[in-house]
């Protein structure tokens, strides 16, 4: 029986310039939360900071070949126009390069079932990439919608449990969590307006927000709007969700897709 080979997770990056008080003297970098890296290695994944070379897509494509699966971590908003929209007063920074690159690994990653794992930022990009929209701001476009945007730089700490989602036990998801009801944090003014192609709602908020979604066929391809990496040690729930990513990325690799 041959060793275990750890699974190899791109994880993509950001433009250090489109995050709030940046000086622009600086030089440009990719950047990315350490967070993110230490999550993928605790389930037993080697990490990879995948670059944004949107203007490179042969190199791009080499990158996403070397990958047995892909972690799309939290961020800036997305441009709205990728989803047919022009931009609202409300939206945030954008990072239109982090957006090419993240919606083509996403749309490669669909097309032939290797896995994917989208968290806050994440999500959406899931859902653009499918077809879907989104709401640029919740406070202002939805007024039906409760607070969503407990952010840290307003005082709140990263594990503060905002609210609860409602799962769909029966899903891909749900199987991970094992809850039907779970507390959650919440870090975003964004959301989903209109649910990309192929994908099913599997959690929602109290207030209607789809809260999570995943493929309606068997591959992993699975969003969450929170961040459960802050949460991965302590709840075994949230760590069921990333030790499920990881083994579907090991299935794949092998050339054994399995259903999660």
């Amino acid at each position: 029986m041959s060793a275990y080979k750890r699974p190899v997770i791109g994880l993509t990056t950001q433009t250090l310039h489109s995050i709030d008080g940046i000086p622009p003297a600086l030089p440009s970098s990719w950047v990315m939360n350490q967070r993110y890296f230490y999550a993928a290695t605790m389930v037993g994944a080697v990490p990879w900071m995948i670059p944004l070379l949107d203007d490179d897509l042969g190199t791009l494509r080499e990158i996403y070949e070397r990958l047995d699966g892909i972690l799309i971590p939290g961020g800036v908003d997305i441009n709205p126009a990728e989803y047919g929209e022009a931009v609202s007063k409300e939206c945030g920074n954008l990072d239109p390069a982090r957006d090419r690159v993240e919606l083509q690994l996403t749309k490669w990653a669909m097309e032939e079932g290797k896995p994917v794992l989208g968290l806050c930022r994440g999500l959406q990009v899931i859902n653009v990439a499918s077809g879907g929209t989104l709401w640029q701001d919740l406070a202002s476009q939805g007024t039906a919608f409760q607070k969503h945007d407990y952010f840290p730089t307003a005082g709140f700490e990263r594990d503060h449990l905002a609210h609860e989602v409602d799962v769909l036990v029966n899903s891909k998801l749900g199987g991970f969590l094992e809850s039907a009801r779970v507390p959650v944090n919440s870090m975003h003014h964004q959301g989903i307006k209109s649910l990309g192609s192929g994908l099913v709602a599997s959690a929602v908020a109290p207030d209607g927000l789809i809260e999570a979604v995943e493929s309606d066929d068997d591959a992993f391809l699975i969003g969450v709007q929170w961040h459960p990496e802050v949460f991965e040690m302590a709840n075994p729930h949230m760590r069921h969700l990333f030790g499920g990513f990881i083994a579907a990325s090991c299935a794949w690799r092998d050339g054994a897709r399995v259903s999660p």
